[in-house]
C-alpha cells in the first residue's frame, strides 16, 4: 500500500487558477463584454514544479499549454472539488432550462455539474466561432489528451453534436494523481480482462522447432517494430501492431506462450474474459469490446482471446435479424483487430471455426500439436524437478510413451498425484498415484488405461 502524502499544493493553485478563469468567462460572456478578451493573458496559467506533485509532473511531461490544462482541470473537478463546478449550473430565465452554450450534464447518483467539450469551449471561446473551431483540435485522436489516454469522450447518443460528449479523466490518471502510481486496470465489467501472469520460463515451455521459432518472429517484431519498418521502408505499406493466432489441441501451450512472451519483453498479457464481452442485446457486444480497445489502445499491452471461435467465428447467411447482428458483430470486431496498434493474439482449439477474413490478416497462424513420446517425457520431468519427492518405481519414459497427453492434462495429473500421496500419508509420489491421475485425465475423453 502506498502511504506516501502527496503535495497539493500545486493542485491547489491549480484550482485557484481554473476558478478565476470561469468566473472571468462569465463575467465577460453575461455582461456582453467578449470584445479582446484574451483570457490567456488576463489570467495565465501558474507555473509548476514537475517535482512538486504528479499533477505537475504530467503538465510538463506532456507540455500542457493554457487549453490543455483547462480542459485536464475541468475533467478532474467532479472527483476532487466538485463545488468549482456549481458556478455552470446557471438556469436562463427566459427559457427556464440551462444555459446550452455551457454545455454539462447531471449523472444518475452525481448531483453537480458534469462537463462536457461545449463546457470546455464557453471557457477557451466564448461565443468566437474561430476560436471555438481551435477548441475542437483537443478533442481530435491524434491530440495528446487524447491519444495518451487522459482524457475520454463519451457520447451519450448517437446523432448529438460532437460537443455534446462528455469529458471524462481516465481511471488510469485519476490514481496517478492522486497517489503518484500508475495502476494496472482492474477486472471489472467496464474492463473485462485479467492480467495474466506465470512464474514459468521459456525452459518450462515444450514446443516442436518449427513451433518455436514462429513464437520468436513475434518476439523479434515486439522487440523493435518500429525499427523493423523504418529500416526496410514498410511504414506506410503496413499497418502497425501485430495479429496472430494459436490453434490446436487443449493444453498445448496456446496461454501459457502468450504469458511467456510478454514475460520476456516485460509487456502486460490481458486475457480477455469472452463471457463479459459477448451479449445477446443489439450493440452491447460492440460496446463491450470497445471499452476493452479504447482503454488499450496506447498502451503496450497483449490482448489475449482465448477460446476465440465463440467470438471471431465465422459469418453466416444473413437470413434473419439475429444472423445480421452476428454478422455486424464481427465485422466491427474485425475492423478494431486490425486497427488495434498493439499486440492480438487469438487462441482457438478449432481454426476451421474461425471466420476467413481474420484468418487473412493475421501475420503468424501457429499450430500447437500434442507433444510427441520425447516431448512429452521433457514435461514430466520438468513438472517434478524435485525427484526426491518421487518414488523409485516412477518410471517417465514409459508413461510418456504409453499416454498421449497434452501439457495441460499433465498438469492435473501431477496435481492429483500429489493429493493422493498426501491423504495416504505418503512422503513419496508413486508410479501408481501418476497412473491413477492419468486414467482419471483419459476418462475425460471416454478413453481408459
Amino acid at each position: 500500500m502506498n502511504n506516501t502524502i502527496i503535495d497539493t499544493s500545486a493542485l491547489e493553485q491549480e484550482i485557484t487558477w481554473l476558478t478565476n478563469v470561469c468566473e472571468r468567462r462569465f463575467e465577460s460572456y453575461f455582461q456582453h463584454n467578449e470584445q479582446d478578451v484574451d483570457l490567456s493573458e488576463l489570467c495565465p496559467a501558474p507555473k509548476l514544479d514537475p517535482a512538486q506533485s504528479p499533477y505537475a509532473k504530467v503538465v510538463s511531461d506532456y507540455s500542457f499549454g493554457f487549453s490543455e490544462r483547462i480542459v485536464l482541470m475541468l475533467a478532474l473537478m467532479p472527483h476532487i472539488r466538485p463545488q468549482v463546478l456549481d458556478l455552470f449550473s446557471l438556469q436562463n430565465a427566459a427559457l427556464g432550462r440551462a444555459y446550452s452554450e455551457i454545455g454539462g450534464w447531471r449523472g444518475k447518483s452525481h448531483i453537480g455539474f458534469l462537463p462536457t467539450c461545449e463546457t470546455a469551449s464557453f471557457i477557451l471561446a466564448g461565443s468566437n466561432l474561430s476560436k471555438r473551431f481551435a477548441v475542437a483540435r483537443l478533442f481530435k485522436e491524434g491530440h495528446t489528451l487524447i491519444r495518451n489516454g487522459i482524457i475520454k469522450l463519451d457520447q451519450q447518443a448517437s446523432g448529438e453534436p460532437i460537443f455534446s460528449a462528455t469529458l471524462q479523466l481516465s481511471h488510469e490518471f485519476l490514481q496517478l494523481l492522486a497517489d503518484g502510481e500508475v495502476h494496472k486496470p482492474d477486472f471489472s465489467a467496464n474492463f473485462p480482462a485479467k492480467l495474466m501472469q506465470t512464474q514459468l520460463s521459456w525452459s518450462d515451455l515444450v514446443l516442436n522447432p518449427e513451433v518455436m521459432d514462429e513464437v520468436n518472429n513475434i518476439v523479434t517484431w515486439l522487440r523493435q517494430p518500429q525499427e523493423i519498418l523504418r529500416n526496410w521502408g514498410l511504414e506506410k505499406s503496413l499497418k502497425p501492431g501485430y495479429r496472430a493466432m494459436f490453434y490446436g489441441p487443449p493444453g498445448t501451450g496456446k496461454t501459457l506462450t502468450a504469458s511467456l512472451i510478454g514475460k520476456a519483453l516485460a509487456l502486460d498479457v490481458y486475457r480477455i474474459d469472452l463471457s463479459m464481452v459477448v451479449s445477446k442485446y443489439i450493440g452491447e457486444t460492440e460496446k463491450n469490446l470497445a471499452g476493452v480497445f479504447d482503454q488499450a489502445q496506447n498502451k503496450n499491452w497483449i490482448l489475449f482471446f482465448d477460446e476465440a471461435d465463440s467470438l471471431f467465428g465465422k459469418r453466416n447467411q444473413a437470413s434473419s435479424s439475429n444472423d445480421r447482428h452476428a454478422n455486424q458483430e464481427i465485422s466491427y470486431l474485425l475492423q478494431r483487430v486490425e486497427d488495434f496498434p498493439g499486440v492480438v493474439i487469438l487462441a482457438t482449439n478449432l481454426k476451421a471455426n474461425i471466420d476467413a477474413a481474420f484468418a487473412r490478416r493475421f501475420q503468424s497462424e501457429v499450430y500447437f500439436a500434442m507433444p510427441d513420446a520425447i516431448q512429452r517425457e521433457r514435461l514430466w520431468k520438468g513438472l517434478f524437478a524435485n525427484t526426491d519427492k518421487l518414488d523409485k518405481d516412477v518410471n517417465f519414459r514409459e508413461i510418456a510413451e504409453r499416454y498421449e497427453l497434452a501439457g495441460g492434462a499433465l498438469l492435473n495429473v501431477a496435481r492429483y498425484a500429489a493429493i493422493r500421496a498426501v491423504k495416504n500419508q505418503r512422503n513419496l509420489i508413486t508410479q501408481d498415484d501418476l497412473l491413477a491421475g492419468i486414467g482419471r485425465e483419459l476418462m475425460k475423453d471416454g478413453k481408459t488405461l
